[in-house]
């Protein structure tokens, strides 16, 4: 009789082989998830805070006044203010500074669509917009209405702490002059959301 050498794993290589994945899986699934939570965080307090940035050049640059609004139909062409700011916002020039969008006469520079799936906002005071004068900087309560001053931007996770020891949770802080800045403290953001009398998420 010929011999034939036989190939495989053996049941012993096999059951090593599933530990070995298994173990890579336990640890590496919950990080991942993690790491996809704290870029969608990242990605929207920074297309925030970008807009702010880019809001405040352009009113400085062009003289003219610049609002920021929440929109609900921000992405579409006839897009105007109204809605939260977690259904979009759009950055415009607002010639008669109203706080409003006449049309196409006022041109659309950014327009930003709705919140990443799971991230939450509370807004301080429940204000929908933010205005740049001619000069680059805030208009403060135009028409007796609220500036935007702060949002806390959260996900499932809350006001906890996570990476690098800073919060899960970010804080977007536009100041009366029209700075804008992210923070992570969560001791900043829990105060904030008790000022607000809000909640994360």
């Amino acid at each position: 009789m010929k011999k034939r050498t036989q190939t495989g794993f053996t049941l012993y290589e096999l059951l090593i082989t599933f530990l070995v994945v298994g173990t890579v899986l336990a640890y590496g699934i919950p990080n991942f998830a993690a790491y996809t939570a704290n870029s969608r965080m990242t990605s929207s307090a920074n297309d925030l805070h970008a807009a702010f940035q880019m809001a405040r050049t352009e009113a400085a640059r062009a003289k003219t006044n610049i609002t920021i609004c929440a929109s609900a139909n921000s992405m579409d062409a006839g897009a105007d203010c109204g809605g939260t700011w977690d259904q979009g916002y759009i950055v415009f020039i607002d010639d008669n500074f109203d706080r409003a969008r006449a049309g196409a006469t006022e041109t659309i520079l950014r327009a930003h669509p709705a919140a990443e799936t799971g991230v939450t906002l509370a807004v301080a005071n429940d204000a929908t917009y933010f205005m740049y004068a001619s000069t680059g900087m805030g208009r403060q309560d135009v028409g007796g209405n609220a500036a935007l001053s702060q949002v806390v931007m959260c996900d499932e996770r809350g006001n906890i702490v996570g990476a690098g020891g800073n919060s899960a949770a970010r804080l977007f802080v536009a100041t009366p002059l029209g700075r804008a800045t992210i923070l992570r403290d969560i001791g900043l953001i829990g105060n904030a959301l008790a000022n607000m009398g809000k909640s994360c998420p």
